[in-house]
């Protein structure tokens, strides 16, 4: 499929970075931007990468060149006409998508596949816009995506399935693990991921701990970064709207219910890092003060209580049929960066001692968020309701 031609709208970030995948896999990619500052940016961004891979050896300098020269900067819509794959990758806005996709189908040809990178959008519904939904898809990379291994391969209700096979065969050919989702809100990364918030944030508004301080025990626990550090880093106007999508896309269940602690942030524009100030102070004249040291007996009840609310996660993923175990697990690894797959973890920590942490959870606060997973609850097994 390498005589494939690859259209990518968008040259932000993640659609340059999506480009110089493709044209790494030997593609000719024509990438679509309208604004030719950011195409200019894009192509000086995309050099930059390539140099990196020069420098580190993974390139050679005439594989800059001839990558370098497989991506062409187009102004015109209608220019992607011989695409035979187009990705879009633009602003996550559902009328904006929907106005492009419905621009572009006229103009390419019957057998072009189109494919939306959403993170938090219903899929299904942006297919059932368009006058051939069969050949719509979502396919979602992770930022960067030259760096990140993980796609989520998300096909509408309406999608062939000889479409999913035939895109899961492309991304492997591109060096990336592709995994199959569920058309359900948050897909598996963004789904599974929110205790990892949500969690944390319950146990600061309970003022058991700092976020410095929880986030020392989660990077102690091989996390990269912790909870709080992670959500300055997104940002929070970002980190709170999928959490808001997530929660109303499953009819506001209170697993995913958003915290007022990072509402307030938001309405206050304190985003983060980029922002210069969230959770903490990224302000070039201040310093952040080392947080004061928990209890032993603290630190083993905070890092239970969150992973055993991703595990729980996890497992109901899997239950509701959203995605595969060994997807789940995957994509967990390589799309946060966990030390370890969750399920691998439960097994290591004890299916036990995650149970009769929920449970606890459970009998403290009466509340549903701390259910427990009917696929966690039976071992990782599945449940036989009818015999």
């Amino acid at each position: 499929m390498a005589e494939w031609i690859i259209g990518v709208i968008g040259a932000g970030a993640m659609g340059s970075g999506i480009a110089q995948v493709a044209a790494m896999a030997g593609h000719e990619v024509k990438v679509f931007d309208n604004n030719q500052l950011a195409q200019s940016r894009a192509l000086q961004e995309i050099n930059i990468s390539l140099g990196k891979f020069v420098d580190k050896g993974k390139i050679l300098p005439e594989d800059h060149v001839r990558i370098a020269g497989q991506i062409f900067m187009v102004s015109k819509m209608e220019s992607l006409r011989d695409c035979h794959l187009i990705i879009e990758a633009i602003v996550e806005d559902f009328q904006i998508k929907k106005s492009l996709f419905q621009s572009l189908e006229p103009l390419v040809q019957p057998s072009t596949l189109l494919a939306t990178n959403t993170s938090s959008l219903s899929v299904t519904a942006l297919a059932s816009e368009l006058e051939h939904p069969e050949r719509f898809f979502g396919l979602h990379f992770f930022n960067p995506p030259v760096l990140m291994k993980l796609v989520e391969i998300i096909p509408a209700l309406q999608t062939k399935n000889v479409i999913v096979e035939e895109v899961k065969s492309i991304v492997e050919n591109w060096g990336k693990r592709p995994v199959i989702a569920k058309d359900t809100p948050g897909f598996i990364v963004n789904k599974v991921a929110r205790p990892f918030y949500s969690e944390a944030l319950r146990i600061y508004q309970e003022g058991l701990a700092s976020p410095a301080q929880i986030d020392q025990v989660m990077t102690e626990n091989k996390f990269k970064m912790g909870p709080f550090a992670l959500m300055d880093f997104i940002g929070h106007d970002v980190n709170y709207k999928v959490t808001e999508s997530v929660w109303s896309g499953f009819y506001y269940d209170s697993r995913y219910t958003p915290s007022l602690i990072q509402l307030k942030l938001v309405e206050a524009g304190y985003y983060g890092k980029k922002s210069g100030k969230g959770f903490y102070d990224y302000s070039s004249e201040s310093t952040e003060p080392a947080s004061d040291p928990v209890s032993r007996e603290l630190q083993d009840y905070i890092f239970k209580r969150i992973l055993s609310m991703l595990i729980n996660e996890a497992a109901d993923t899997v239950y509701q049929g959203i995605a595969t175990e060994e997807d789940v697990e995957s994509a967990m690894v390589l799309g946060t960066n966990y030390p370890r797959g969750l399920f691998q973890w439960a097994r290591e920590f004890g299916i036990e001692e995650v149970k009769k942490t929920l449970k606890d959870l459970y009998e403290t606060y009466h509340e549903d968020r701390y259910r427990i997973s009917p696929f966690l609850a039976n071992g990782f097994k599945r449940v036989k309701t009818f015999q």
